[in-house]
């Protein structure tokens, strides 16, 4: 998903310093400046305000998040990639509960 490696978290964080640089890579990633509707591949796509995106052909609006393990999570993008990264790196895996720690949310989430 992050195509570059990273050798550590301060790395990871300078990376991708805010929200936006996340939904900016995030875009890069899914679509490559070609956004496609999730609801209809063949419809056009009008930009709107927030980030947001209109399938003509529905009428529904979309995000960089829709269809995606991101969807409907209140978890912003950072805490995201810190995790996978977190998961990724560590050999021998980390536990649930020292996740939660190191990003600060409970561990249910």
């Amino acid at each position: 998903m992050i195509n570059k490696d990273f050798n550590s978290i301060l790395e990871l964080v300078q990376a991708f310093p805010d929200e936006q640089s996340c939904v900016n890579h995030l875009e890069k990633l899914r679509w490559n400046d070609y956004v496609v509707s999730p609801f209809d591949a063949t419809s056009k796509v009008y930009k709107c305000k927030g980030g947001k995106f209109k399938c003509k052909n529905t009428g529904k609006y979309f995000n960089v998040r829709t269809g995606t393990l991101f969807d409907n999570t209140k978890i912003e993008l950072q805490k995201w990639f810190l995790a996978i990264w977190l998961v990724t790196s560590h050999k021998k895996g980390i536990s649930s509960l020292q996740l939660s720690r190191d990003l600060s949310v409970t561990q249910k989430t």
